[in-house]
């Protein structure tokens, strides 16, 4: 049965038991609710992940995915972006709370050179989803958890709340553009191709030039 958040918070949110995805959940409730709102479930049964990839969910980790309008969004933020600016955001919660979380560009979370958990992001008519998973208590090989603990209800109420100020983009890209030499040991992919990021310049608007290329995110 669908319940509020006890925060305080404007975004209305579901917790479910179970969904096949909150992605395409959430994507359903649009139909008939307006948002901005959010789902939550305890078990996902087909997650959403880059590529057409699922993502495994499992007992105790995190799966929700939100819905906002995209007139709400910051007028300085590229669409393209949103996975980079939504995913940086709950980053910046994690760090608050002593995680040394990192993001991979342009929407993997990663504790050391473990992936631990992505954001996606579609569009749906005048409304953005954004997807988030993230790995709270236990994970397939080769994936890691991450650091600290952290129950989903604390880490849910921070994170609503900074959505409800919804920062400029420029604010979030100051921040991360200083951790992107993370990014120097990956690579990223574009099309079918695998694009290593050791010489890649992150542009002012989320993209980055790549072996002559400017390539946003498609996530």
């Amino acid at each position: 049965m669908p319940i509020l958040t006890e925060s305080g918070s404007a975004l209305t949110t579901f917790w479910l038991e179970r969904v096949d995805s909150t992605q395409k959940e959430a994507g359903r409730r649009l139909e008939n609710t307006p948002p901005p709102f959010a789902v939550v479930a305890d078990v996902q049964t087909q997650g959403q992940g880059s590529r057409g990839n699922r993502w495994e969910g499992e007992v105790g980790n995190l799966f929700f995915s939100f819905a906002v309008a995209r007139a709400s969004l910051p007028d300085d933020l590229k669409l393209e972006s949103s996975s980079i600016y939504f995913a940086f955001l709950l980053k910046e919660v994690l760090a608050r709370r002593g995680s040394n979380t990192w993001l991979k560009w342009p929407n993997d979370f990663y504790l050391d050179d473990r992936k631990i958990g992505g954001t996606i992001t579609t569009l749906r008519g005048d409304a953005l989803i954004c997807g988030i998973g993230l790995n709270l208590c236990s994970a397939p090989e080769p994936f890691g958890i991450v650091d600290i603990d952290i129950s989903r209800k604390a880490l849910l109420d921070d994170y609503f709340a900074i959505l409800e100020r919804f920062p400029k983009w420029k604010q979030i890209f100051r921040k991360y553009a200083l951790e992107f030499e993370c990014n120097r040991r990956f690579q990223t992919h574009f099309g079918e191709r695998s694009i290593p990021l050791e010489k890649a310049v992150l542009c002012e608007d989320g993209a980055v030039e790549c072996e002559g290329q400017r390539i946003y995110s498609l996530r």
